[in-house]
């Protein structure tokens, strides 16, 4: 591909324009969408008005949501060029890239739309946000149950050019009742006498236009299918939704959890679209949040100043004590987060989280306090620090304190991602820094209870 890349570079800077022209057409749209992506913006344009009609279209969709601005600001001179792609692209693209965009620019877009392309926009755009029906295109092809398979195919070869997929035919009543759906696979291999009704069995998957874009990526993973019918509540056949999109809707979904379990919220745009301000908007409130969490901290371990006074050898672990309590924590919410998100997980099953988490939060917990312990041995044996008189009571009190915190951190980690989605907020506002915050404070609680235990009377 470097090479095709070079090759178009050299070519634009000789402006051989015929033969970019020519070589363009042996290239498949998204080889064209790469190569436009590699090169500098000036260069992006001047062969993007190169394409052919249909080339344009076609690579548009497969260039990022930045570059399909870029690409329709500097057609905005060209407005033939402009209207031509704007009319071109399926619905569903349209409006996927409307929807990004500020409304009035939008607007102003839309004006530029044929009659009936600008009734499909503003229909697709009519459905609630993050809903199927703006996912969904209504270009694909439907027949009646009364057709044999010979008019199945007449009239699919009339009208299947401009479906967004033949792969599967959809069979309605006199209605747009959805009925059934066929591969067109079976259709190809029945007897052309046969009626469309015989072939079917009417068994189909759909999806509601109302419901969220996460029910689609859902039911496509859990079917396997390549494009699946919409409908309306009354079953009417709205339109399709196809895998391409659902795997974009999947991409957008999956960055913006990882974004908010960073500890920040979703980027509306990339992060070079996205403005200074905006940035620091979508990042200040959780960084206060976490913040103030942390002077939370800072109060804990004054209350036990008394402690850390007579025991300074306490102040050494506290360290270790709360990184190890929001590891841990950290760990288990990003294992909860993703298994709820891909449905390995329920509501229901929290109770068999719990149980598994606190058995593996002991064992974890052994593990790291096991290892603590061992430490405090070797370097007061070995002379490297010397803990006291009672360093073994020391020992004790760091290794209990990390089998608890352990405990605890995976067992926050892994319930409250459980309990947001139970009162319907987003788990993965359940970030890393959150829990993490959250169990360094309690941790020192933990951590100071259970060294007064062990060292009352002798350090304490």
């Amino acid at each position: 591909m470097n090479e095709i890349i070079i090759r178009f570079q050299e070519l634009i800077e000789n402006k051989n324009w015929k033969t970019v022209k020519n070589e363009l057409s042996n290239l498949e749209p998204v080889q064209i969408a790469e190569v436009i992506s590699c090169l500098q913006k000036s260069d992006q344009i001047i062969l993007f008005r190169l394409l052919s009609r249909d080339q344009a279209k076609e690579s548009f969709q497969h260039l990022s949501h930045d570059e399909q601005e870029d690409t329709i600001e500097a057609l905005a001179a060209n407005i033939n060029k402009l209207t031509g792609l704007l009319n071109d692209l399926d619905p569903d693209d349209r409006t996927a890239f409307f929807e990004e965009l500020p409304g009035t620019v939008s607007q102003r877009l839309m004006q530029l739309l044929s009659e009936e392309e600008r009734e499909i926009t503003t229909q697709l755009l009519g459905y609630p946000k993050d809903s199927i029906g703006r996912l969904m295109t209504t270009e694909f092809v439907a027949v009646k149950p009364n057709f044999t398979v010979l008019q199945a195919l007449e009239h699919i070869r009339k009208f299947g050019r401009d479906s967004e997929t033949l792969n599967v035919v959809y069979i309605v009543d006199s209605d747009w009742k959805l009925i059934d759906d066929v591969r067109i696979k079976e259709i190809i291999l029945a007897s052309p006498e046969q009626s469309v009704s015989e072939i079917s069995d009417n068994r189909f998957i759909s999806l509601n236009a109302y419901d969220d874009q996460e029910v689609a990526i859902k039911v496509f993973a859990d079917h396997d299918r390549v494009a699946l019918p919409v409908t309306g509540t009354d079953g009417t056949l709205l339109g399709i939704v196809t895998v391409d999109d659902v795997m974009d809707i999947q991409e957008k979904e999956s960055t913006e959890d990882f974004q908010k379990f960073g500890g920040t919220e979703g980027l509306d745009m990339s992060y070079t679209k996205t403005s200074l301000s905006d940035m620091i908007r979508k990042r200040a409130g959780w960084l206060v949040i976490l913040f103030l969490g942390e002077m939370l901290t800072a109060s804990a371990m004054a209350h036990f100043d008394g402690e850390i006074a007579r025991a300074v050898v306490l102040a050494l672990f506290v360290p270790l004590i709360i990184s190890s309590g929001g590891n841990s924590g950290s760990q288990a919410a990003s294992l909860i987060i993703r298994s709820l998100a891909l449905g390995e997980l329920k509501l229901r099953d929290w109770w068999y989280v719990m149980r598994k988490e606190i058995f593996l939060g002991l064992m974890l917990g052994i593990i790291l306090g096991s290892i603590g312990f061992i430490r405090i041995l070797i370097w007061q044996q070995t002379g490297i620090y010397d803990y006291g008189e009672y360093w073994s009571l020391v020992g004790a009190s760091v290794a209990v304190s990390l089998v608890l915190i352990v405990l605890w951190g995976t067992l926050s980690g892994s319930m409250i991602p459980i309990i947001l989605k139970k009162i319907g907020l987003d788990p993965a506002t359940a970030s890393a820094p959150f829990v993490a915050t959250l169990v360094d404070v309690t941790g020192l609680i933990i951590y100071f209870t259970v060294a007064a235990l062990f060292l009352s009377g002798k350090l304490l």
